[in-house]
């Protein structure tokens, strides 16, 4: 059948690419095993900003009670505190868990980057299911050792890619796993947002804060003065010590349907094209070549593509894309046996063939809310879409390209079974970090 101007179902289904509620790895609910009645008591670390987010939408679950709030900040655990008043409160995730891990089921972790992987291995070690924001954590080795804990104690966990759960994000995956542009050998992913910080090491110190424990947000990071507008409450994505850059946040995002829909698993190699590094920021515009074994989706070997800054849109001239066409400020690529697919950052997907422009219909799928997934699955109901068990693989695989910024132009061949650079002993210095003492936590 020649390809419409559109593409609805029918079509689809002529085609032999159908689209199916079924095909995704998505668990339709069990039976219940638990009680109608039954409550998740809910322990939140990081309650501001995303942290606030996260806590709005697990509480609007009709069964959660919310039991314990923890924040460095305790101007943001009050506002919290004012909307969840029967629950306790701490500025120390550590106190929390001594004094009464016995009264709650289950954590959500809304931290800075570098405290992704002590609170939720802490949670972990309780034996307590675990919420974690992306990226999952801040180095390779705490990535891969959340996900064999989680794995071996059977424990409910949930990455926050929250659009993972979205239906374009779905539906793309389905429609690219059922192979409507064929086997696809390259993907370009992108994002125009700059998580980068090319400026020099900051000086001075400025106060504290009186509402801010300022060694307690340190956590396991080394110790610093405290500079106003630098790290809290906002600007720790730019720096290495406590962020990723654009690559490890918003790549999380872009970069999970294709990750998924092609059944990756570690990279052969990656390399980078950006400044020298600082030591202080990641690099604000940023250029990231991988190249991943292939699978049942793919050629025999696949190229994956990253830019993000001021290189955002990428140039796809060289592509069967229509005359002129404007890319969107994030999305990403894909390029298969019998065209492209072009989705864009929680959009619809467009196909194009031979240049032409193929708007794809979205079918109905039954959507959870990404958050109460997990709330389900506590309970005994549903299963996660974004697992330890996925969400420790993507996230290895995107701080790989964040390690690789630090040894910019030089090509990382990369053992994943030994979480190990082979071919450049200094980079394996940043697969695992040293935590400052008095913060280190058992399996990290």
């Amino acid at each position: 059948m020649p390809f419409s101007s559109h593409l609805s179902r029918r079509d689809l289904l002529k085609t032999g690419v159908a689209l199916s509620a079924t095909a995704l790895p998505f668990a339709q609910s069990k039976e219940v095993v638990a009680a109608e009645d039954k409550k998740l008591r809910t322990a939140h670390i990081g309650v501001g900003g995303m942290g606030g987010a996260d806590l709005a939408q697990i509480s609007s679950h009709p069964r959660v009670e919310v039991v314990a709030l923890c924040d460095v900040d305790a101007g943001r655990l009050a506002e919290a505190s004012k909307k969840h008043p029967s629950a306790k409160t701490y500025q120390d995730y550590r106190q929390m868990f001594a004094e009464m891990a016995q009264d709650f089921d289950a954590v959500v972790v809304s931290t800075p980057d570098h405290t992704h992987a002590p609170a939720a291995m802490t949670a972990l070690n309780h034996d307590k299911p675990v919420y974690c924001q992306k990226p999952l954590t801040h180095e390779i080795y705490e990535a891969r050792q959340l996900r064999l804990v989680a794995e071996q104690k059977q424990l409910v966990t949930q990455m926050g890619i929250q659009v993972s759960s979205s239906l374009q994000y779905r539906g793309t995956t389905q429609y690219i796993q059922e192979g409507i542009i064929g086997k696809v050998s390259e993907v370009y992913v992108w994002s125009q947002k700059n998580w980068g910080y090319d400026g020099p090491a900051f000086e001075g110190k400025d106060e504290v804060p009186a509402s801010l424990a300022w060694d307690l947000w340190l956590g396991t990071a080394e110790e610093r003065p405290y500079k106003k507008e630098v790290y809290h409450p906002g600007q720790w994505r730019r720096l290495i010590d406590f962020g990723t850059g654009t690559l490890g946040d918003m790549g999380v995002h872009i970069c999970d349907t294709p990750f998924r829909a092609l059944a990756l698993t570690a990279p052969n190699w990656v390399k980078t094209t950006c400044r020298k590094p600082t030591g202080v920021g990641h690099p604000e515009q940023n250029m990231c070549e991988y190249e991943f074994p292939g699978t049942e989706f793919t050629t025999d070997t696949l190229r994956w593509t990253w830019f993000d800054g001021a290189l955002v849109p990428p140039d796809v001239s060289k592509f069967d894309l229509p005359k002129d066409y404007e890319l969107p400020g994030q999305a990403a690529l894909f390029l298969g046996e019998r065209g492209s697919l072009l989705l864009p950052h929680v959009a619809n997907p467009v196909m194009f063939v031979g240049g032409q422009e193929i708007p794809i219909e979205m079918q109905p799928l039954e959507i959870k809310n990404h958050y109460h997934q997990w709330v389900d699955a506590c309970l005994g109901e549903n299963t996660t879409i974004s697992s330890f068990s996925y969400g420790g693989p993507l996230t290895e695989a995107l701080l790989l390209g964040v390690v690789a910024n630090r040894f910019p132009t030089q090509k990382l061949e990369w053992d994943a079974d030994k979480l190990e650079v082979t071919n450049l002993p200094e980079a394996n210095q940043l697969i695992r970090r040293n935590y400052r003492e008095g913060f280190e936590v058992n399996g990290l």
